[in-house]
């Protein structure tokens, strides 16, 4: 018997259930304006092969949309100051404002833009978005865990996150270097990427 003369099967297939929407993460639905006292983005990039050195940014600000029903919908922007760097040493800080890194004068920002948002599991999160540095934009995924939601003690509501991601610094045209004598490079290409996040969420319209 031939594939197309092949009796078929006239039962229905399977439905399957409708996802379970915890009540606890639907009320949490709505706008959020990150809070960049009680919030952090920093790195860590191991210098002369042996150390890690460790910085932040420390002027940055965004926005979150949640949906609770359904994180798929969520999404992020962030902007980020490049003067604002900081590892705690002047001259380094100023090298890295500077030409041969971020050329801070001319792109004093550093954006990320959110396309997807996906819940890993649990409290598990990731969110893909682009992320640009000085003119080039590439695809960023950041995993983030969710640390719960709170009113704090001016009656605002607020959300926390926290986690990170990997990025190679030469993929946004972040390249200079210089050679050790025993061998090896100065700054790693790779860089750590660390985000703890409160945001506080915006009263809804009248």
């Amino acid at each position: 018997m031939g594939l197309f003369s092949r009796k078929q099967s006239t039962t229905p297939a399977a439905v399957p259930a409708p996802r379970a929407v915890d009540p606890a993460l639907a009320a949490l639905t709505g706008d959020y304006t990150i809070d960049p006292a009680h919030s952090s983005i920093g790195f860590t990039v191991r210098h002369a092969m042996v150390t890690n050195v460790k910085g932040a940014f420390l002027e940055h600000e965004g926005t979150l949309r949640l949906d609770g029903t359904d994180p798929s919908r969520s999404t992020a922007a962030i902007d980020v100051r490049i003067p604002s760097v900081d590892t705690g040493m002047k001259d380094r800080d100023a090298h890295l404002r500077g030409e041969d890194f971020f050329d801070a004068e001319r792109f004093p920002l550093m954006t990320f833009r959110s396309t997807a948002a996906e819940q890993l599991g649990g409290d598990r999160y990731r969110i893909t978005g682009d992320l640009t540095i000085k003119d080039v934009t590439r695809p960023l995924a950041i995993d983030l865990e969710f640390n719960g939601s709170a009113t704090d003690a001016y009656g605002m509501e607020r959300v926390g996150f926290e986690g990170g991601a990997e990025i190679l610094r030469s993929d946004w045209g972040l390249t200079w270097n210089a050679a050790l004598e025993a061998g090896g490079v100065m700054v790693s290409d790779k860089v750590k990427l660390t985000f703890d996040i409160s945001a506080v969420k915006a009263a809804p319209q009248a």
